[in-house]
């Protein structure tokens, strides 16, 4: 999907702005899921999430090419957050649309990363043909949530963790709209790894494990979870044909599972992660006997997880979508 200059050029723009994250092994994690399980902690960027590599490198790509217009994207938080810092250092102005009733720290960030924040909708995909509108209405550009310059900024993680932890049995991605897993999927083969990569996603926005089943993008009526980084019930069609062509399988969790995972890594680990963070524990969790005594991650894809929701789950509830 890119060559290794690309991918140079990509790297160099990430590492001006933020250091690689860490990559642990964590002896409690390994008693849990019976195998040697490495922790790519993307909820030390930044922004406390992975989506900050993809923004800096669109963003100074944006700027070098000379597209100094304003900008909007649609986002459930992450995303929004990772276009409003890279534009501020590239010297754009950012808009973004998320739905009604999003994470309110989520929000808070945004603002205060400068951007102008749009409520609308009832859940990201009506947000997202909000903001396309207002991209006509105000002449700004707007910025899906996958595409190449993303995906290669996001592919930085899979990189780092390959070359620190090795070559890995399999590696667990959560999916939204498909850069993380996708750039998981074009590291491993640039480096001509064996490492199955293994799709996650949730149970009540489960759109791409039906259209890994079937072959073909398919589209829910809901995308219903309080992992707000994977409810999306509309699928990127790029996104999943490179899915279909380089992923192991896809394994659906619930948000029960979820909020064990989420449990699981504060008590393994100390470390804070969100619903879409904690997915792909939960899958291994899930899987635990069928990946015993192997070599394996999980991307903990962020940590910004709004402190009532954190509250529920360590009381041993599932908070609600």
């Amino acid at each position: 999907m890119y060559t290794a200059d690309e991918l140079e050029q990509a790297s160099r723009i990430v590492y001006s702005a933020m250091p690689p994250t860490p990559q642990y092994a964590w002896p409690l994690l390994k008693e849990a899921t019976g195998c040697e399980t490495w922790v790519k902690h993307e909820n030390h960027t930044p922004t406390g999430a992975f989506k900050l590599r993809g923004g800096l490198v669109h963003m100074m790509m944006r700027k070098d090419r000379g597209e100094l217009g304003g900008v909007i994207t649609a986002t459930r938080g992450n995303h929004g957050q990772s276009i409003p810092f890279a534009a501020a250092r590239a010297g754009i102005r950012s808009t973004i649309v998320c739905p009604v009733g999003n994470s309110p720290e989520k929000n808070a960030a945004m603002r205060a990363l400068g951007a102008e924040l749009i409520e609308t909708g009832h859940d990201f995909d009506a947000a997202r043909e909000t903001a396309m509108e207002i991209a006509r209405e105000r002449g700004l550009d707007f910025i899906p949530s996958f595409g190449k310059e993303l995906v290669m900024g996001v592919t930085t993680y899979a990189h780092e963790l390959f070359r620190a932890a090795g070559e890995l049995d399999a590696v667990y991605v959560p999916i939204g709209m498909g850069s993380g897993i996708v750039g998981t999927i074009a590291a491993r083969d640039m480096l001509g790894l064996r490492t199955r990569v293994i799709g996650v996603v949730a149970e009540g926005a489960n759109a791409v494990a039906l259209s890994f089943a079937a072959g073909t993008p398919v589209s829910t009526n809901t995308a219903s979870t309080f992992a707000d980084g994977m409810a999306v019930r509309v699928v990127n069609g790029e996104a999943f044909a490179r899915i279909k062509k380089g992923a192991d399988r896809i394994v659906t969790v619930s948000d029960e599972e979820i909020a064990e995972a989420v449990r699981l890594y504060f008590r393994c680990c100390h470390t804070i992660a969100e619903g879409a963070g904690a997915a792909p524990l939960a899958a291994l969790m899930q899987e635990r006997d069928r990946m015993r005594g192997q070599r394996v991650s999980v991307i903990l894809s962020g940590g910004n997880i709004d402190m009532p929701k954190f509250a529920e789950v360590l009381e041993g509830r599932t908070p609600s979508p």
